[in-house]
C-alpha cells in the first residue's frame, strides 16, 4: 500500500503562528508551547512554538519551524519568527477597544522593487493571504483577552536572505530575502501551488515590465541558453515554466502577450509536440514511440524507426536523428507550434526553439 503523503503548513502559517505566541506571551506572562491557527480554509491546525523570549515590557518574540510535509521546498525547516510589539492596549468594561494592526517585513523577509505582483513596489513581500491570517491571528487573542489598541508585529527570517539565493526571487524583483506565501496555509503535497504561483507572478511581472514577448523555459538550464542566445533581452521576460505547458501558455495569453517563444530540450519538446498539457505526465516509452513514429513516416527508414524506438532516452533519440535526419527534429519543432496554438489559441505568434545538449540551436522556427 502506498505511503500517504503527509500535508505541512505555508510560510504564511508560520508568520501567524509565530505572532500569535509572542502576543499571547505579552498578555498571559509565559511561552505558550503551540497555537491554533485558523487556515484561509476554514479549518484550523496547531503549530508547535519553536522559540519565545520577552525583551522588554509589551514586546515578545517567538518563532515557528516551518514544515512543508511532504513536499518540501527551500524554506522546508526554516525558522519564521515575529518580533509583536502592542501599545496603546486597554480593556474597557469587557469589551475590547479600536484594534490597529502594523505588518510590517524584518530580517531575511524580502522587499518588493518592481511592479507586477500583487504587493506594491516598497512592501515588504508578505502576500495578503498571510497577512489576513497574521490580522486573524491577533484579532483572536485581542478578543480572548478582551484587549485592544496597536499591535505591531515584525515578520523576520534568520536564514531568508540565503535561502533566497535558492528561488527566482530577484527576477521577480523581490530582495533581501523569501516571501511569505500561503493561498490556503496548508502545503499539499505534490500539488504544485508554489511553482504555479511562482510562473503566473513572474508572467505578471514581466508584463509590468513593458514586456510584451515571453520566452518560456523548462529549467535553468535551457533558460541560461536561451538567455545567451537572445542576449540583449529583458531578464524578466524569461521564465522558468518546469512541466507547466498548457498553464504557461493559458495565463500569458490573459496577461496580453503577444508573442511567446518556447526554447526546450528534446526531451521536453516531444512531449510538447504530442500536445501532452502537463509535460511530466507523459512517460519515456510513450515519447520515444511517437517519435519512432514520426521518424518512420518521415524517413520511410523501417530500421531508423526501430532504433529510435529502442532508445534509451529522448536524449539517445536525438543523438541518432540530429546529424543525419534533421527533418525529424524540424518536425518536432513544428508540431510544438501546432500545440501550443490549441492552447494559446491562433492569434498569438508562438515560435519554438530546440537546443542540443550543448546549449547550440537545433532548430528554430523563425529560421525555416
Amino acid at each position: 500500500m502506498a505511503k500517504k503523503l503527509r500535508s505541512g503548513f505555508t510560510t504564511g502559517t508560520a508568520a501567524a503562528a509565530a505572532t500569535k505566541g509572542a502576543l499571547r506571551m505579552i498578555l498571559e506572562g509565559k511561552r505558550p508551547s503551540r497555537v491554533r491557527i485558523r487556515l484561509l480554509t476554514g479549518t484550523d491546525i496547531m503549530i508547535a512554538i519553536h522559540m519565545c523570549s520577552r525583551p522588554k515590557q509589551g514586546e515578545a518574540i517567538c518563532s515557528v519551524i516551518k514544515d512543508a510535509g511532504d513536499d518540501p521546498d527551500v524554506t522546508h525547516k526554516a525558522e519564521i519568527g515575529a518580533r509583536v510589539t502592542l501599545l496603546n492596549s486597554g480593556e474597557q468594561g469587557g469589551t475590547a477597544e479600536r484594534v490597529e494592526i502594523l505588518i510590517c517585513g524584518g530580517e531575511g523577509v524580502g522587499r518588493v522593487t518592481k511592479p507586477g505582483l500583487v504587493i506594491d513596489p516598497g512592501q515588504p513581500a508578505i502576500n495578503p493571504g498571510p497577512q489576513k491570517m497574521i490580522a486573524q491571528a491577533i484579532e483572536a487573542v485581542l478578543k480572548k483577552h478582551h484587549r485592544g489598541g496597536t499591535v505591531r508585529t515584525e515578520i523576520f527570517v534568520p536564514r531568508g536572505k540565503k535561502l533566497a539565493e535558492k528561488t527566482l526571487n530577484a527576477r521577480l524583483g523581490i530582495i533581501g530575502g523569501i516571501s511569505i506565501l500561503g493561498t490556503t496555509g496548508v502545503v499539499r503535497p505534490m500539488s504544485h501551488d508554489a511553482f504555479i504561483a511562482t510562473i503566473e507572478s513572474a508572467l505578471s511581472v514581466a508584463r509590468a515590465c513593458g514586456q510584451d514577448r515571453v520566452v518560456l523555459t523548462t529549467g535553468r538550464r535551457s533558460e541560461r541558453f536561451a538567455q545567451e542566445f537572445y542576449g540583449r533581452m529583458a531578464p524578466e521576460a524569461f521564465i522558468q515554466i518546469g512541466d507547466f505547458f498548457k498553464l504557461s501558455l493559458v495565463s500569458a495569453v490573459k496577461r496580453g502577450f503577444r508573442q511567446i517563444t518556447l526554447a526546450v530540450f528534446f526531451g521536453k519538446a516531444i512531449k510538447m509536440a504530442q500536445g501532452v498539457p502537463h509535460t511530466h505526465a507523459a512517460k519515456s516509452s510513450l515519447t520515444l514511440d511517437k517519435l519512432s513514429q514520426w521518424t518512420l513516416e518521415i524517413t520511410k527508414d523501417l530500421e531508423l524507426s526501430r532504433e529510435i524506438s529502442s532508445a534509451n532516452t529522448a536524449r539517445h533519440g536525438f543523438e541518432i536523428l540530429h546529424e543525419h535526419h534533421p527533418e525529424v527534429i524540424s518536425h518536432v519543432g513544428r508540431r510544438i507550434i501546432t500545440s501550443a496554438e490549441r492552447f494559446a489559441g491562433p492569434k498569438i505568434e508562438i515560435q519554438s526553439i530546440i537546443f542540443d545538449y550543448d546549449g547550440a540551436v537545433a532548430f528554430d522556427s523563425q529560421q525555416q
